[in-house]
């Protein structure tokens, strides 16, 4: 048996005994050091969905996990008991045609930690003690604080965002959204070597940050929406725009200010039903409009970029909060002007 933080319907989160199953041979059980709430969390939270996804049964939430590893099933090697751990999420089959073909995030029999996705629910690892398969584990240093590498998985899909939008050596790029994700990309995108990025948001809080880790410019498009819109002279201005809000009004914005032969990578989870996009725009300027869902590879070189200190995520880290006190620190997740990325642990 377990604690562990389970959603049972919009505003009914429970911390609560569980029972926990033996590890498979494969498997290993890991006792949480951190977990971040992620904006999905907040939208099982507040909504009890995500996008089209909705809650059918109780779910432990929880996805951008690490911990320390206190059991190992009898086929696993590659870690022991004692050993710190990240915990990629994803858990693919490794057998259909997406995995073999290297892009398990689009993994048809995907297993991801904490997602409505499938039925049954995935159970997440806002969890005391929670079950990973061991190639899901990945080492970190002692000094590497718990926190920080649970970073991982939020930073692994700004990295994955950032490979979709395709080379940024000396680019001029516009990132909607100044929320953990979008924080991340802009620190993603300066490593690979963006000439120019400017940062939009509606709150004021998360743009200071964005101009402490480096954005050239920000824009508060709540208060000063025609400093965006003197973008869109002479056919747009940027070479590539990452969508990190999930606001349609966010997205339509954005096709005017990217010039022709550009390209717009949408990363935020959409609401439910259509999105309308400016297909004329989109034709007529040639603008590349991709998607970019998880991340694959990009987990690992998350890891390694926050070991090696090359990607610094304390600016984003706002607090850390014991799992009995999950309402309070969901409040606070939810809060833009006062925090940006929070953290659990027991």
């Amino acid at each position: 048996m377990t604690l562990a933080a389970r959603i049972h319907a919009a505003k009914d989160l429970r911390v609560e005994t569980i029972s926990l199953r033996e590890p498979e041979a494969d498997e290993v059980v890991v006792a949480l050091g951190a977990g971040g709430i992620c904006g999905s969390d907040l939208s099982y939270y507040g909504k009890g969905r995500v996008g089209d996804f909705s809650l059918r049964e109780p779910m432990v939430l929880g996805h951008e996990v690490a911990g320390t590893v206190t059991r190992v099933g009898a086929a696993v090697t590659s870690v022991k008991p004692g050993d710190r751990v990240a915990v990629d999420p994803s858990r693919p089959c490794l057998s259909c045609d997406y995995c073999r073909a290297g892009r398990s995030n689009l993994c048809r029999n995907m297993r991801f930690f904490g997602s409505a996705a499938i039925f049954p629910h995935v159970q997440g690892g806002f969890s005391e003690f929670f079950l990973a398969r061991a190639d899901q584990c990945v080492p970190i240093p002692d000094t590497m604080p718990m926190r920080v590498a649970a970073c991982g998985e939020p930073l692994a899909v700004a990295l994955h965002g950032i490979r979709r939008a395709g080379e940024l050596l000396g680019r001029h790029v516009l990132i909607a959204g100044a929320g953990p994700i979008g924080l991340l990309c802009l620190m993603a995108a300066r490593l690979a070597g963006a000439r120019r990025i400017v940062c939009t948001d509606l709150s004021d809080a998360p743009l200071s940050i964005a101009r402490e880790i480096g954005a050239t410019e920000t824009i508060n498009v709540a208060s000063e929406p025609e400093r965006l819109a003197a973008y869109e002279a002479d056919k747009g201005t940027f070479d590539v725009a990452l969508e990190a809000t999930g606001a349609p009004a966010a997205l339509a914005s954005l096709f005017r200010v990217v010039r022709p032969g550009g390209r717009v990578v949408q990363l935020g989870m959409m609401p439910p039903g259509d999105v309308p996009v400016p297909a004329n725009l989109l034709m007529a300027r040639e603008i590349d409009f991709v998607g970019a869902f998880r991340f694959h590879e990009e987990y690992r070189a998350a890891i390694a970029l926050l070991a090696a200190g090359r990607i610094d995520v304390a600016p984003i880290l706002s607090a850390e909060m014991p799992m009995s006190r999950a309402d309070e620190a969901f409040a606070l997740a939810a809060d833009r002007s006062r925090a940006i990325k929070v953290h659990l642990a027991f």
